[in-house]
């Protein structure tokens, strides 16, 4: 559930509530009965890792020619025969 924050405009009481996304907001000062305003900071918001979208949303392929094709894929060679145990 998020955490909401307001400050009353009478009293200048502030306070934190968790409410749920369906809650109406709080309208009234639970110390002085005034008009309550919702209180909006910033987020702190961290993307970690080894390349966020620039890994994730690019073809994974970094040269600057697309025309030249990739090389043909090799054929295994094939096994050499076993030589019984004496």
């Amino acid at each position: 559930m998020p955490t909401y924050s307001y400050r009353c405009t009478e009293c200048d009481n502030a306070f934190d509530i968790q409410q749920s996304f369906s809650d109406n907001s709080l309208t009234e000062c639970p110390v002085c009965g005034g008009k309550l305003r919702k209180v909006f900071s910033a987020v702190g918001v961290t993307f970690t890792g080894s390349g966020f979208y620039r890994n994730d949303s690019r073809p994974a392929s970094t040269s600057s020619s697309s025309s030249t094709p990739a090389p043909a894929a090799s054929t295994p060679a094939p096994a050499a025969p076993s030589t019984p145990a004496t």
